[in-house]
């Protein structure tokens, strides 16, 4: 039996199809609009609400624009020197700290690093591969200037693009609004308002928790006493994003630096590994649900198989575009899987026959 396919279809998958091609062939210059339509979303609900209090949308732009550049003026006054030592110190210790791990291996286990060894072979492998990385990203004079005005282009761009779709985006949305299909247009803008609340949950919830668990990890490990406690902190809270990646890879660097700063006492080491456990307990069990909550309904594999897939096919832009674009997804997959379990319910249970008629 033939399906007959209207040409309403037919055209919205080919402009599908070719959005998807444009998408893949100009996506290193999209960051900083994608950046900035996601910034001036989140932002859009601070200034309805600015609104309502008596600002006008230019006002209230203005307002929400000055109070970020202030914040991440002070954040940077604060922050960014203390950050930029951790990191210059870390650059300057790693070719120390890798010749001290080959000694320790080799003092520990001199059976597995001999010349052959498969464990020999499989770490100066990878310590050559970084290498190269490293030469590759240092090595071209034009490419490394490219890079430089890439990515001043998108620290302009993006604060530029937010700030002038947070002034319009009322009118654009209801623009959008106008221009709905009459009979598609409740069923449209119930989607819309389901995927909206999914966004919101998650994005903002995630920012938060991303948050918390930097200051707690940053705080902690300073106190302890751990180099680098402020650059490990901080990375594993901007990670954590990404399910389990931020406390896997927080719990690897901090135990491995413990590992190379306290030798031999092995309570300190234990100490560093246990505020990772801790927080990843008070992560999981008190501060997501309770702040993002279990209406989000994105499973942690689906989340890392849209990341991987997203990167592998758009970039850096791809892993900003994955976590929206797979939260409308599953919208839209529950949506139609609701209507289709309704549907069969209609077609099993009996039509009640009509009253009898009285005379």
């Amino acid at each position: 039996m033939l399906v007959m396919v209207r040409p309403r279809t037919i055209w919205a998958i080919l402009g599908i199809a070719l959005l998807v091609w444009l998408v893949s062939r100009v996506s290193g210059v999209l960051t900083p609009f994608v950046l900035g339509t996601a910034i001036a979303y989140f932002l859009d609900p601070v200034a309805d609400r600015l609104e309502r209090l008596g600002f006008g949308r230019r006002w209230a732009v203005g307002v929400i624009a000055l109070t970020i550049f202030a914040a991440l003026g002070a954040a940077a006054l604060w922050l960014l020197p203390a950050l930029l030592i951790q990191l210059r110190q870390a650059v300057e210790a790693l070719p120390h700290t890798v010749r001290m791990g080959f000694d320790l291996l080799n003092e520990r286990f001199p059976e597995l690093m001999e010349d052959g060894s498969f464990l020999r072979i499989i770490i100066t492998d990878a310590f050559e591969r970084l290498r190269q990385t490293a030469l590759g990203m240092l090595g071209g004079t034009l490419s490394t200037v490219i890079s430089a005005v890439g990515t001043i282009f998108v620290f302009i761009a993006t604060p530029a693009v937010a700030i002038y779709l947070l002034y319009d985006w009322d009118r654009l949305v209801a623009g959008v609004n106008r221009r709905l299909p009459p009979e598609r247009a409740p069923t449209i803008r119930r989607i819309a308002r389901d995927i909206d609340d999914v966004l919101t949950g998650f994005v903002r919830g995630q920012m938060i928790v991303g948050a918390l668990l930097a200051t707690f990890y940053s705080t902690v490990l300073m106190a302890m006493g751990l180099n680098y406690g402020l650059l490990i902190g901080i990375t594993s809270g901007v990670l954590n994003f990404i399910p389990y990646l931020g406390s896997f890879s927080g719990f690897l660097l901090a135990t491995g630096v413990a590992v190379v700063q306290f030798w031999g006492d092995w309570w300190r080491v234990a100490g560093v590994a246990v505020v990772f456990v801790l927080g990843q307990l008070i992560e999981g069990n008190i501060v997501t649900p309770r702040i993002v909550g279990d209406s989000v309904k994105l499973h942690p594999v689906g989340l890392l198989l849209a990341l991987a897939v997203g990167g592998a096919l758009f970039g850096f832009a791809g892993l900003l575009l994955a976590v929206p674009l797979a939260a409308a997804l599953g919208v839209v997959v529950r949506y139609f899987d609701a209507e289709y379990r309704a549907a069969i319910r209609r077609r099993r249970t009996p039509a009640t026959p009509p009253p009898p008629r009285v005379d």
